[in-house]
């Protein structure tokens, strides 16, 4: 249900969640021009739009380090650019031209960005859970100090790697926080009439792992869960956040999303995280002209990227055997 219009509001650090909020719109400016963009063909594959979700990736990476990991999934522009990086190198990755993250051979499901600690958004469902306990077990074997945090949908812990990866940091108690971005929907089945029991956190639980779960719309409230749990996982053990939250969109940018109710889908966007957010610092005493701007300023952005990618020349022929290992015998022999 949405929120009752917000009260005003005493010691809230304004400047945090006036960045978190530009950051929000930042992300669904982004994905509005990069949906403008597939349907003008200008991005060859899916585009999966986080239209809906900013504030769980915001609210979780606004208390990372750069050196922190994250890893992502299909849905992945949010927690790319909320972890630090560029918007023109992304949808340049996004149009498959010169100049992307991947140099345009990732495109949106494989972006990547080392040099802020992204290690990658994924294509198969739930397979960043695994990379993401090896991350973390790498933190632990070289005695740092780091974290990961993982990424996923609520449609990933009816999947293999949910139970392989969850138990390989209990076991070992790395340094991982679990943040499963509870949509309600696995691509275009809704989530509860797949998976039988209590839901994720009770499955994190039987693991072994504490769990806590959030309002994953409301930016002051991931943020206040994030930076609890990013202090226990560092030199701690893993924990899991189930930030409870609405894919506004379809599931791509071609997906009507007529398998949902329009009334269900309106009164979702009732509770708008970057709204939510919008009445929360008005209440705190912020002009409104000064948050109209913000969003203009980000809308302006990137559209600015949008159009400069698309400028943009294609990869030189030669680089698309840049970065193909050729260390060994590519041959396989039997004996």
């Amino acid at each position: 249900m949405p929120p009752a219009d917000t009260p005003p509001v005493s010691n809230l650090d304004v400047e945090r969640y006036r960045a978190g909020f530009r950051q929000m719109c930042r992300i669904r400016a982004f994905e509005e021009q990069a949906i403008a963009a597939a349907q003008e063909k200008l991005v060859l594959g899916a585009i999966h739009p986080s239209i809906g979700q900013e504030a769980v990736a915001v609210g979780v990476c606004g208390n990372l380090r750069k050196s922190d990991i994250i890893l992502s999934t299909h849905r992945g522009h949010g927690h790319t650019m909320a972890k630090g990086a560029e918007a023109l190198p992304m949808m340049r990755e996004l149009f498959g031209r010169d100049g992307g993250y991947c140099q345009g051979k990732g495109g949106s499901m494989h972006i990547a960005d080392f040099s802020v600690g992204m290690l990658g958004a994924n294509g198969v469902v739930g397979a960043n859970i695994n990379i993401a306990a090896g991350a973390a077990h790498a933190i632990r074997l070289k005695g740092e100090d780091g974290v990961v945090v993982c990424f996923f949908g609520d449609g990933a812990i009816n999947r293999g790697p949910f139970l392989e990866g969850l138990n390989w940091a209990g076991v070992f108690q790395l340094p991982i926080l679990f943040v499963c971005e509870d949509n309600g929907f696995a691509a275009t089945t809704r989530t509860s009439a797949m998976t039988s029991g209590a839901g994720p956190a009770a499955r994190a639980e039987a693991i072994g792992i504490p769990a806590s779960t959030v309002e994953g719309n409301d930016l002051q409230a991931v943020d206040e869960a994030a930076r609890e749990l990013v202090d226990l996982v560092r030199g701690g053990g893993p924990r899991f956040l189930v930030a409870r939250t609405y894919r506004l969109t379809g599931h791509t940018s071609s997906d009507a999303a007529g398998y949902r109710p329009q009334a269900e889908v309106q009164e979702r966007w009732l509770n708008d995280p970057i709204e939510n957010c919008r009445k929360l610092l008005e209440a705190a005493g912020v002009p409104a002209a000064e948050l109209a701007a913000i969003r203009e300023a980000a809308e302006a952005e990137m559209r600015a990227a949008k159009d400069e990618a698309a400028a943009t020349g294609w990869p030189a022929v030669e680089l698309a055997y840049a970065d193909v290992q050729d260390v060994g015998d590519p041959r396989t022999r039997a004996f």
